[in-house]
């Protein structure tokens, strides 16, 4: 192993601050998961697909989020810095797929955070009408950076109270969508009608189904949020497997209850389930359910929440594209200056410098709020699904390298339980949901629909060639891959 690779970890590790706790690593995860596209999507999909297509589409997509977030929970477990799947790519793979890697995360959160201050901008319009949306914008990017200025702390705090809201709000759903099917409030219960009318439980077969899977890979987009967190948790080696074993299960649980009970509820004919815009909060399915129980002002509260999701999105989008800003200038794919931590431990540089993309928020002043928001997530659009495609490739390579080198399982704090399998799976499923992500505009000729559904992935391939041919870079032998670990409670290397 060279001398920089071993440089790179304690430099890391001494410079940004451990103070995240195993409660904020938890919310992390969950955060990262619910949000417009459960509250505000989840219509749309059940509409398209049925209650029936809708389910299983989650339920795919969720095994496939799974595999992913075991494979990234034995990485980060073991070697629990920043940079998280970056720095697994340059070391598993090539400096050149890291590097692309990287920059393709960092891009990705960047411009997240800009589509939810345009979205906050929106949402602030139901009660404020007269208050321009860029105002809201920049309101909400100064309290949001504020946040993340103060220290990593500060900002898990700020998440674990935002998910939490979202979580409360997703239980009382829960609870209250038991009592309407069990006749106890809202009325008759409508038992098991909406499932059969029409074309119900599946509406326009397995094709429908696969169109909804992008929807619902969006939707569980932000749980490897947890892997970037794992650099500055307390005690990662206890909380990374924690958040991944049980987090998972509680999103997958949140999703699929769901879509259960707005299944029973509310019949995929209704045409409310089909207004998705972001300035049709009324006809949130949430909304919709919670009406028919009797609660009043529910446009209002689920406003409210809405607003909470897409805060809680931008604070983690603004942390994690930090840190891996952050990560790439350590390991000197940025310009150095993003290397620089304050006293707090906060890579200050790299927060001013994310934030100054959330700027595009400011857009809706002069494209329209609307226009400027679904401009700024085509932008973005593939780029969490090439992250996820990077995990599984990094964890199949890093696990064939750390026995091929002769290492034992036994030496993991986590050992993701369906190697090779899981990573090939997920990988595989990946590819797919990205090729199929807009297949009609394609079969159709609608170039630019296509243009924008696909460019993230010619960008993130051309940037990984010009990397490779300008450094003369190659794949690294797996006898050569650098599997050095870190044992945070020691703060040592391990060799």
């Amino acid at each position: 192993m060279s001398e920089a690779s071993h440089s790179q970890t304690p430099v890391s590790e001494r410079d940004l601050k451990r103070g995240l706790k195993s409660r904020h690593m938890q919310m992390i995860a969950i955060g990262g998961a619910i949000g417009t596209g459960l509250f505000v999507a989840s219509g749309a999909t059940i509409a398209n697909a049925g209650p029936g297509g809708a389910l299983v589409a989650y339920a795919v997509i969720g095994l496939m989020v799974l595999l992913l977030m075991q494979s990234l929970g034995e990485m980060a477990s073991y070697l629990p810095v920043p940079g998280s799947f970056q720095t697994y790519a340059s070391r598993y793979v090539s400096p050149s797929f890291g590097f692309a890697m990287g920059w393709n995360y960092w891009f990705n959160w960047a411009i997240t955070v800009a589509a939810e201050l345009v979205a906050a901008g929106i949402i602030m319009n139901f009660w404020l009408p007269g208050v321009p949306g860029w105002v809201w914008a920049a309101v909400f990017l100064i309290l949001l950076f504020g946040l993340n200025a103060l220290s990593s702390r500060a900002y898990g705090e700020g998440e674990f109270w935002l998910a939490t809201i979202k979580v409360v709000t997703v239980i009382v759903f829960l609870i209250a969508g038991v009592a309407m099917l069990l006749g106890i409030i809202g009325g008759t219960s409508p038992g098991f009608e909406n499932w059969t009318k029409g074309e119900a439980p599946f509406v326009g077969g397995p094709i429908s189904i696969i169109a909804i899977f992008m929807v619902a890979g969006f939707s569980f987009q932000g749980t490897e949020m947890v892997g970037v967190a794992a650099g500055e948790s307390e005690n990662p080696r206890r909380d990374v497997p924690k958040a991944i074993n049980s987090v998972f299960w509680r999103i997958l649980l949140f999703y699929i209850g769901a879509f259960i009970i707005i299944g029973f509820l509310i019949p995929y004919t209704d045409p409310n389930l089909l207004r998705t815009d972001a300035t049709d909060i009324a006809y949130s399915p949430f909304t919709l359910v919670f009406e028919h129980a009797g609660i009043a002002f529910a446009a209002s509260v689920m406003n409210a929440v809405i607003l909470t999701a897409i805060l809680s999105a931008g604070n983690s989008g603004l942390y994690v594209s930090s840190r891996m800003l952050y990560s790439l200038a350590i390991e000197g794919k940025a310009p150095r200056i993003f290397a620089r931590v304050n006293k707090r431990g906060v890579p200050m540089p790299a927060l001013i410098m994310t934030a100054a993309v959330g700027i595009f928020g400011f857009l809706t002043a002069v494209m329209g709020q609307g226009g400027a928001y679904t401009w700024l997530v085509n932008i973005s659009g593939l780029s969490g699904f090439i992250a996820w495609v990077g995990i599984a490739v990094c964890h199949y390579r890093f696990r064939r390298a750390f026995l091929k080198q002769g290492h034992s399982l036994k030496e993991l704090p986590y050992v993701a339980p369906f190697f090779p399998f899981g990573p090939i799976l997920a990988f595989v499923m990946c590819v797919l949901v990205i090729l199929g992500q807009n297949y009609e505009a394609v079969f159709d000729g609608r170039l630019m629909e296509v243009v924008t559904a696909y460019i993230g992935l010619p960008v993130f391939l051309a940037v990984w060639l010009i990397h490779k041919v300008v450094t003369h870079d190659k794949k690294i032998p797996l006898e050569q891959v650098d599997v050095t670990g870190l044992d945070v409670e020691q703060h040592k290397v391990i060799d």
